[in-house]
């Protein structure tokens, strides 16, 4: 064989080690390293005694119609992830307002902060308030399903609709038998979190056993945290927020909500916090969403439940031009 043909030959290979290679950065404790598609702006703010800023993109409507979103990111995922939502929502005429939480992605860190859902609503409330936003419609996906309700029981007249995309909490999992491992197993635990880890995990759960390449991008915005030289900060506040969201749970308020709610449910899901750490016959029990949506929208007054049979957790990544589109028909009782 030549040489030309064995370079040839060896140029696939290249390709994929320098494709990998390149994906195995390193970005720091604040996600520094990693671009929004959008401009990102902070929230200087001071809470229980810590300076701190919140992250957010302000993404303008191209038309506006005088409504504005308010997306809130799941445990896994950043408000860069809601990167084709935001394009969706403002080509229909949405000013929104996409947040970094307290503790994640390019927001800060604190060593030392009492998570609450409570807190991380009230914190999302300044941040409207100083943006002169007294009413929006409320969209969160996962774990900030779980914020969303206990901002729109907290603010019900600052909440124009709630919109709930495969949020966790539909079921109690302390409850049901999930073991308790408190905020030192959790920090061991995500010391431990790799992208072979995150990809495994979210094939699985999020996207229904299958992958495309346009989750990698979000894989490695999370490894790439965990490699970086401010990884144990970045896990102790995974942690905390792991111990928040096992011990707060939101699944015994449902019938308090007061506002229009959207339910959109990819039912193929399987989450459920501490779903491994759980006894075989208790975790076979656990994440049946199917079975928890349902039940969720007879609690939920004034709520409607949107199914997508086919799909994980995060249908809104998954299939982002038929979870939109069924979005926009429904939002604030408009058909677009």
């Amino acid at each position: 064989m030549s040489l030309l043909s064995k370079a040839l030959l060896a140029l696939p290979l290249l390709a994929v080690l320098n494709c990998q290679a390149a994906e195995k950065v390193a970005y720091g404790p604040e996600l520094e390293g990693f671009e929004y598609p959008w401009p990102v702006k902070q929230f200087n703010f001071e809470s229980q005694r810590n300076q701190l800023h919140m992250a957010y993109m302000d993404v303008p409507a191209k038309q506006p119609n005088g409504h504005t979103v308010v997306l809130l990111h799941g445990k896994n995922f950043c408000a860069a992830t809601w990167q084709d939502s935001i394009t969706a929502l403002t080509e229909a005429g949405y000013r929104v307002i996409a947040a970094d939480q307290i503790g994640f992605c390019k927001s800060s860190k604190p060593t030392a902060y009492q998570y609450s859902f409570q807190q991380l609503a009230a914190n999302t409330h300044a941040l409207l308030a100083a943006l002169k936003i007294d009413k929006a419609i409320v969209m969160g996906h996962s774990t900030g399903g779980m914020l969303g309700i206990r901002y729109a029981l907290l603010y019900p007249n600052a909440t124009e609709q709630l919109v709930l995309v495969n949020p966790i909490g539909l079921e109690d999992w302390k409850a049901k038998g999930v073991p308790d491992i408190g905020v030192d197993g959790w920090y061991q635990s995500e010391l431990q979190k790799t992208d072979t880890g995150i990809r495994n995990y979210e094939r699985k759960t999020y996207y229904a056993g299958q992958w495309r390449d346009d989750y990698e991008p979000w894989v490695q915005m999370l490894a790439g945290m965990y490699r970086g030289a401010g990884k144990e900060i970045v896990a102790w506040n995974s942690a905390l927020l792991y111990d928040m969201i096992y011990t707060q749970p939101v699944f015994y308020e449902f019938e308090q909500l007061t506002v229009p709610t959207l339910l959109f449910i990819g039912e193929q899901d399987t989450t459920a916090v501490g779903k491994a750490l759980a006894a075989p016959e208790i975790r076979k029990t656990l994440g049946n969403y199917p079975v928890l949506a349902r039940e969720a929208a007879k609690r939920i007054p004034n709520s409607r439940l949107v199914l997508f049979p086919n799909y994980g957790h995060a249908p809104q990544m998954q299939a982002p031009k038929e979870f939109h589109q069924q979005l926009l028909r429904y939002l604030l009782g408009a058909t677009h």
